[in-house]
């Protein structure tokens, strides 16, 4: 039987995601949130399609080949170039839906987290855990302009999701759409064939027959499928099948702990001891999830986590916010204790004003808006 009360945790979360991002919204400015990188920069495929000739026409102010906007995977853009064709949009609809699909997408994710969080009974304040997960500092900046992340983060939780739960198909599919959104979605692959290759490995060391290969694993070829089909639009519009790896400085893979030379451009400074606190919380977030009995959330943070600290990015936080509601996961306690919660008000205030700060100096160069119109 239906219950209102089951609703009202939804409802509150979308409320809080609604209030704080209008409160950012009205601090700043529209102008400001349309320029934020790399929003913009999503809005060219959403009107061309990766097309270069239509990219040509839209004669950017940007001095950039048309390659650099295949660093900009399509499924994001799709969406705004679908939510664009809803008719009450009116003016500025790319730019609008640029924003509106982030927002929508934020929505389903805490809904979603706080979902999963009931299902696998992962805490007994999944409330509270889910509301926390929304005002990481980084995360609230990025949830309220036009940004994939959210997208991203959801698509990575329905796959982790559907895997655990053993609808594999559905794992498959989801983590192909996140591999369409951002190429490290690449990575729920290799985590899942190790949960797989374990399930075959420790019966076998305790002296158990091994389980019988499930032929529906092969659906999980869905993941990186995804990323092929990506390659396949290129390859069309391009002509070009890895003009991903030929956009330009987009790839940051370097060595491990790389961000640590000041000199390099997508650096650009020796005050980075803000990373190695990401560096140690997604850390120790791994060795509390190595002995949880969902496999999955365990290896895709270890291979994600060694994945990132090859990334030569000042915003490393931004790089690791994937794994953000997996550490709320492993620190489940800590997050929801009310020494956490009483800071956690104090500094909220604190929360908004540097994403303020952020929102108001992170912002694109542009004086031409009809590219974007």
């Amino acid at each position: 039987m239906f219950s209102m009360r089951r609703i009202y945790p939804y409802l509150i979360l979308t409320f809080i995601v609604l209030i704080s991002t209008f409160t950012l919204w009205l601090s700043v400015g529209f102008l400001n949130i349309y320029k934020q990188y790399d929003g913009p920069l999503y809005v060219v495929p959403a009107k061309t399609f990766y097309n270069p000739q239509e990219i040509e026409n839209l004669h950017l102010e940007m001095t950039v080949p048309n390659k650099y906007f295949a660093a900009h995977l399509p499924l994001y853009p799709t969406l705004i170039r679908l939510m664009s064709l809803i008719r009450p949009i009116g003016n500025l609809r790319y730019l609008k839906s640029m924003v509106g699909v982030n927002l929508l997408a934020t929505i389903g994710l805490v809904l979603f987290f706080y979902y999963l969080l009931k299902k696998f009974k992962l805490t007994k304040n999944p409330m509270i855990l889910a509301s926390v997960m929304l005002f990481l500092p980084r995360f609230l900046v990025v949830r309220s302009a036009g940004a994939p992340e959210s997208l991203f983060i959801l698509l990575i939780l329905l796959s982790l999701f559907f895997f655990e739960s053993k609808k594999y198909w559905l794992a498959g599919l989801f983590g192909g759409m996140a591999t369409m959104t951002k190429t490290p979605g690449i990575l729920l692959f290799p985590a899942y064939a190790f949960v797989i290759f374990e399930s075959f490995v420790i019966p076998a060391k305790a002296g158990i027959q091994s389980k019988k290969f499930n032929f529906k694993w092969l659906y999980l070829f869905l993941i990186p499928l995804g990323l092929f089909g990506v390659f396949g639009i290129y390859s069309i519009q391009y002509k070009d099948f890895f003009a991903y790896f030929h956009s330009g400085d987009n790839i940051h893979l370097v060595f491990p702990f790389s961000v640590f030379n000041f000199q390099k451009s997508w650096v650009g400074t020796a005050w980075l001891e803000d990373i190695l606190i990401y560096y140690f919380l997604y850390g120790l977030s791994i060795f509390h999830l190595k002995n949880s009995k969902y496999r999955s959330f365990f290896y895709f943070s270890l291979i994600f986590f060694i994945a990132t600290l090859f990334v030569q990015h000042r915003d490393i936080s931004r790089y690791f916010l994937p794994l953000w509601p997996l550490a709320l996961i492993a620190f489940e306690k800590f997050f929801t204790s009310k020494k956490f919660l009483l800071i956690g008000i104090i500094l909220l205030p604190a929360i908004f004003l540097f994403a303020r700060n952020f929102l108001l100096y992170n912002v694109m160069p542009i004086s031409d808006w009809s590219p974007f119109l």
